[in-house]
């Protein structure tokens, strides 16, 4: 600009020693430089426009990358905390199929636990008739029942000769497997009880206590591996409506069961 002025001030000292000619020219080429910066002018100004949104789209840009670090990041802490949980279920997934196997591995045991001591009590019983004593294994648990003929007079519970031999060698291998839990239940018939007992439950109760005071007493069988309940006519095998049913029925069962304490152990952890 300041040249175009220097040039202006020259052309007009030279004005009035040029012909009209030269004047005009001159003033026309003045008029088109005049044009000519301001066009440069819009156009500068133009420029700094588009730098100046240049430079707010650059600003927006890094505001931008930085809520974009902000969210890698939190989606960084998330992924890790979701990674710590997917490790901790895995580790209590394989902590249960741990816990899974031992108690399966138990139940095996406890099976042949249960079919190990019906062999041996088959073995030690086997000279009785199969109607006064069967020996089974179901559920895991060894029955031995024994018919009211084999054990005692009827109605009474005072145990009979035949009844003693048979629990000496029932005695014989519980002292062998200490291990074994010996439930001892007295059944009756639905016929009232008349004479010494009150009625069934009393009947089948006092011929469980004999049984227990027997094995403990004569035989030493512990105390501790030893119950007895009397389940009086609750709990038949067959019908009362029959001579040979009522008999079946009036029978006392020894239930032989290996100790599952480290079972119930892993069961409650």
């Amino acid at each position: 600009m300041k040249k175009f002025t220097i040039i202006l001030a020259a052309m007009a000292l030279l004005a009035g020693c040029v012909p009209t000619s030269k004047l005009k020219q001159s003033q026309a080429e003045t008029a088109i430089l005049r044009d000519d910066s301001a066009r440069l002018a819009n156009s500068n100004t133009g420029l700094e426009g588009n730098i100046a949104q240049l430079k707010k789209s650059i600003s927006g840009l890094k505001d931008q990358v930085g809520q974009l670090n902000n969210q890698n990041s939190a989606l960084g802490q998330q992924s890790a905390a979701q990674g710590g949980l997917l490790d901790q279920n895995q580790f209590t997934l394989q902590q249960q199929q741990a816990k899974l196997k031992h108690l399966q591995d138990l139940l095996a045991q406890q099976r042949a636990a249960s079919a190990e001591l019906k062999n041996k009590m088959t073995a030690a019983l086997n000279g009785f008739s199969a109607n006064d004593l069967t020996v089974t294994e179901k559920n895991g648990k060894v029955y031995v029942s024994l018919s009211e003929n084999l054990l005692f007079p009827s109605g009474s519970a005072v145990v009979n000769v035949n009844g003693v031999n048979a629990l000496a060698k029932l005695a014989a291998v519980l002292n062998l497997n200490s291990d074994v839990a010996v439930n001892i239940e007295g059944h009756t018939d639905s016929i009232p009880m008349r004479g010494r007992y009150q009625d069934n439950w009393d009947l089948s109760t006092s011929r469980a206590d004999a049984i227990v005071r027997i094995l403990v007493n004569n035989y030493k069988v512990d105390p501790i591996m030893v119950e007895a309940s009397g389940h009086s006519k609750y709990d038949p095998i067959d019908t009362n409506a029959t001579p040979d049913g009522r008999a079946n029925n009036r029978r006392t069962e020894i239930i032989l069961s290996p100790k599952l304490d480290e079972m119930y152990k892993l069961l409650a952890s």
